[in-house]
């Protein structure tokens, strides 16, 4: 049994409605209490400091009414908190370092109808110290070109070229726990061509492509083999693809549990927090849920 808790963040919309679904059985589960979240954001125009002293009472709070009543009458089910909050879209990522999932729906009930993406489903996406689950509206189409098995599915991606420890950990978890095989996708540049200053052209490259799969294949292996040692019962499918890896992952999320990829490690010449390209247009695009794993801890 899991003691920290699943955070559930809602705002009275229907997507945060859905997203509570996910969060409801992500704790049942992990065997964790499920922790139900109301953030009252200040209005952009309103000044924090003229506002009602004290923080609100869940007791008071309409749109955590909603949430009980929308539980009420489910049989099994986990331990349930409620929690209503003041502040801004900073304070859900806050939220994440007493949480082992902080799951929420990709859009508010606030911004432009239009948008896919909401600031605070970004936000927390790109600080947050736990694992991120942001869950789309239901109904999402996305063209697929790989045959895709029925049953239960996770999906990750992998990056041979630099692997994060932290992302196939909590992929191979996740599966372990609701009894999913593993879809690994290993996508790889190709067509390479590679620019010349001697002739100034771009020439093609020296290399076969069934080499570079090859390699890549190998690779992967060797970095799935740990993880599939340590988790015997989970199945893990590799999928060695060229292009682009975001377009193989949107594709591979049909009726995929879930989608789960990396936010960019921090470097010296770009120390602030990333969402990255691929993850970016994953959250954007994707059918299925997308947890986004925060990177292993730079080694000393």
């Amino acid at each position: 049994m899991s003691t920290l808790p699943v955070i559930a963040a809602v705002d009275g919309s229907d997507d945060s409605l859905v997203a509570l679904d996910w969060a409801f059985e992500a704790a049942l589960v992990r065997e964790a209490p499920l922790r139900v979240v109301h953030v009252q954001q200040y209005a952009a125009w309103a000044r924090p400091d003229v506002l009602p002293v004290g923080r609100p009472e869940p007791e008071d709070d309409p749109v955590l009414d909603r949430v009980r009543r929308y539980l009420a009458g489910r049989g099994e089910r986990p331990v349930v908190e409620y929690h209503a909050l003041e502040g801004a879209s900073g304070v859900l990522p806050e939220l994440g370092s007493t949480a082992e999932l902080l799951v929420l729906g990709s859009r508010g009930r606030g911004g432009f109808a239009s948008l896919l993406l909401g600031s605070s489903s970004l936000v927390a996406a790109r600080d947050s110290k736990c694992p991120v689950v942001v869950v789309p509206k239901p109904g999402r189409q996305v063209q697929d070109d790989m045959p895709i098995e029925p049953g239960p599915r996770v999906v990750v991606g992998l990056q041979t070229d630099s692997p994060d420890e932290a992302i196939l950990a909590f992929a191979f978890t996740e599966a372990a726990l609701r009894g999913a095989r593993l879809q690994v996708i290993a996508a790889y540049d190709w067509p390479l061509h590679v620019w010349t200053a001697a002739t100034a052209q771009i020439v093609p490259p020296s290399e076969d492509q069934d080499a570079v799969e090859a390699e890549t294949r190998t690779l992967a292996e060797g970095i799935l083999a740990p993880h599939r040692e340590r988790h015997p019962e989970v199945h893990a499918q590799l999928h060695i693809a060229p292009g682009d890896a975001a377009g193989r992952l949107v594709s591979a999320s049909r009726d995929a549990h879930l989608v789960v990829v990396g936010r960019h490690r921090r470097r010296l010449l770009a120390p602030a927090r990333m969402i990255g390209s691929v993850t970016h247009a994953v959250l954007l695009h994707t059918a299925s849920p997308v947890a986004v794993v925060p990177p292993s801890p730079p080694e000393e």
